[in-house]
Protein backbone atom coordinates (compact mmCIF):
# COMPACT_ATOMS: atom_id res chain seq x y z
CA UNK A 1 0.00 0.00 0.00
CA UNK A 2 2.97 2.35 0.54
CA UNK A 3 4.64 1.54 -2.79
CA UNK A 4 1.80 2.20 -5.21
CA UNK A 5 3.77 0.88 -8.20
CA UNK A 6 3.63 -2.63 -6.72
CA UNK A 7 -0.18 -2.71 -6.60
CA UNK A 8 -1.56 -5.64 -8.66
CA UNK A 9 1.94 -7.01 -9.40
CA UNK A 10 1.63 -9.85 -6.89
CA UNK A 11 4.55 -8.88 -4.66
CA UNK A 12 5.18 -6.89 -1.49
CA UNK A 13 8.24 -5.92 0.49
CA UNK A 14 8.86 -4.87 4.09
CA UNK A 15 11.79 -3.68 6.16
CA UNK A 16 11.83 -5.23 9.64
CA UNK A 17 13.89 -3.73 12.47
CA UNK A 18 14.57 -6.03 15.44
CA UNK A 19 15.58 -4.64 18.84
CA UNK A 20 18.22 -6.55 20.78
CA UNK A 21 16.49 -9.83 21.78
CA UNK A 22 13.50 -8.71 19.68
CA UNK A 23 11.41 -11.05 17.61
CA UNK A 24 8.74 -11.38 14.98
CA UNK A 25 6.73 -14.07 16.83
CA UNK A 26 5.40 -17.27 15.23
CA UNK A 27 3.04 -16.28 12.45
CA UNK A 28 1.92 -17.31 8.99
CA UNK A 29 1.18 -15.66 5.66
CA UNK A 30 -1.76 -17.60 4.19
CA UNK A 31 -1.32 -16.15 0.69
CA UNK A 32 2.43 -15.77 0.19
CA UNK A 33 5.89 -17.28 0.31
CA UNK A 34 8.43 -15.02 2.03
CA UNK A 35 12.10 -14.54 1.30
CA UNK A 36 14.06 -12.80 4.05
CA UNK A 37 17.46 -11.14 3.64
CA UNK A 38 19.46 -9.96 6.67
CA UNK A 39 20.90 -6.48 6.13
CA UNK A 40 22.46 -5.97 9.57
CA UNK A 41 23.02 -8.13 12.64
CA UNK A 42 22.06 -11.74 13.27
CA UNK A 43 18.70 -13.53 13.24
CA UNK A 44 17.66 -16.99 14.37
CA UNK A 45 14.82 -18.03 12.04
CA UNK A 46 12.72 -21.11 11.48
CA UNK A 47 9.53 -22.67 10.18
CA UNK A 48 7.50 -25.82 10.77
CA UNK A 49 6.16 -27.96 7.93
CA UNK A 50 2.46 -28.71 7.76
CA UNK A 51 0.71 -31.97 8.65
CA UNK A 52 2.44 -33.88 5.87
CA UNK A 53 2.70 -37.66 5.96
CA UNK A 54 5.42 -38.99 8.27
CA UNK A 55 8.39 -38.53 8.50
CA UNK A 56 8.04 -34.90 7.25
CA UNK A 57 5.09 -34.12 9.54
CA UNK A 58 5.60 -30.93 11.56
CA UNK A 59 9.35 -30.94 10.86
CA UNK A 60 11.18 -27.88 12.19
CA UNK A 61 13.76 -26.14 9.97
CA UNK A 62 15.91 -23.38 11.47
CA UNK A 63 19.10 -21.48 10.87
CA UNK A 64 21.14 -18.62 12.28
CA UNK A 65 21.45 -15.92 9.62
CA UNK A 66 24.13 -13.24 9.42
CA UNK A 67 24.44 -10.14 7.26
CA UNK A 68 23.79 -11.07 3.63
CA UNK A 69 22.17 -14.44 4.37
CA UNK A 70 18.79 -15.35 2.88
CA UNK A 71 16.03 -17.72 4.08
CA UNK A 72 12.72 -18.77 2.50
CA UNK A 73 9.48 -19.39 4.41
CA UNK A 74 7.03 -21.40 2.25
CA UNK A 75 3.49 -20.11 1.84
CA UNK A 76 1.17 -20.69 4.79
CA UNK A 77 3.73 -22.28 7.15
CA UNK A 78 4.25 -21.07 10.72
CA UNK A 79 7.55 -19.22 10.99
CA UNK A 80 9.44 -16.69 13.15
CA UNK A 81 12.52 -14.50 13.37
CA UNK A 82 14.45 -13.74 16.58
CA UNK A 83 17.43 -11.47 17.21
CA UNK A 84 19.58 -13.45 19.69
CA UNK A 85 22.00 -10.59 20.32
CA UNK A 86 21.32 -8.72 23.60
CA UNK A 87 23.48 -5.75 22.52
CA UNK A 88 22.86 -5.16 18.81
CA UNK A 89 19.81 -4.51 16.65
CA UNK A 90 19.16 -6.42 13.44
CA UNK A 91 17.55 -5.33 10.17
CA UNK A 92 16.06 -7.47 7.42
CA UNK A 93 14.11 -7.07 4.20
CA UNK A 94 11.21 -9.45 3.58
CA UNK A 95 9.79 -9.89 0.09
CA UNK A 96 6.49 -11.75 -0.29
CA UNK A 97 4.88 -13.33 -3.34
CA UNK A 98 1.57 -11.48 -2.94
CA UNK A 99 0.44 -7.88 -2.75
CA UNK A 100 -1.87 -9.08 0.06
CA UNK A 101 0.02 -11.85 1.91
CA UNK A 102 -2.00 -11.65 5.12
CA UNK A 103 -0.45 -12.21 8.53
CA UNK A 104 -1.78 -14.39 11.33
CA UNK A 105 0.18 -14.19 14.58
CA UNK A 106 -0.43 -17.57 16.19
CA UNK A 107 -0.57 -16.61 19.89
CA UNK A 108 -2.77 -13.57 19.20
CA UNK A 109 -5.19 -15.63 17.13
CA UNK A 110 -5.40 -18.55 19.55
CA UNK A 111 -5.30 -16.78 22.92
CA UNK A 112 -6.55 -13.32 21.97
CA UNK A 113 -9.60 -14.08 19.82
CA UNK A 114 -12.80 -12.07 20.36
CA UNK A 115 -14.81 -13.68 21.73
CA UNK A 116 -12.29 -16.01 23.38
CA UNK A 117 -12.03 -19.65 22.29
CA UNK A 118 -13.39 -21.88 25.06
CA UNK A 119 -10.75 -22.79 27.63
CA UNK A 120 -12.12 -26.35 27.50
CA UNK A 121 -11.24 -26.53 23.80
CA UNK A 122 -7.79 -24.99 24.23
CA UNK A 123 -6.93 -27.05 27.33
CA UNK A 124 -7.69 -30.23 25.41
CA UNK A 125 -5.83 -29.04 22.29
CA UNK A 126 -2.69 -28.05 24.22
CA UNK A 127 -3.02 -30.83 26.81
CA UNK A 128 -2.70 -28.45 29.76
CA UNK A 129 -4.88 -27.46 32.71
CA UNK A 130 -7.65 -24.93 32.15
CA UNK A 131 -6.02 -22.48 34.58
CA UNK A 132 -2.97 -22.38 32.27
CA UNK A 133 -5.24 -21.44 29.36
CA UNK A 134 -6.98 -18.81 31.51
CA UNK A 135 -3.57 -17.33 32.36
CA UNK A 136 -2.51 -17.26 28.69
CA UNK A 137 -5.77 -15.66 27.60
CA UNK A 138 -5.35 -13.01 30.32
CA UNK A 139 -2.07 -11.95 28.68
CA UNK A 140 -4.18 -10.81 25.72
CA UNK A 141 -6.79 -9.09 27.91
CA UNK A 142 -7.10 -5.94 25.79
CA UNK A 143 -8.02 -8.10 22.78
CA UNK A 144 -10.56 -10.18 24.69
CA UNK A 145 -12.28 -7.56 26.79
CA UNK A 146 -13.10 -4.42 24.81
Amino acid sequence: MQIAGLNTLGISIARIDYAPLGQNPPHTHPRATEILTVLEGTLYVGFVTSNLPAPARNKFFSKVLNKGDVFVFPVGLIHFQFNPNPHQSAVAIAALSSQNPGAITIANAVFGSDPPISDDVLAKAFQVEKNTIDWLQAQFWENNHN
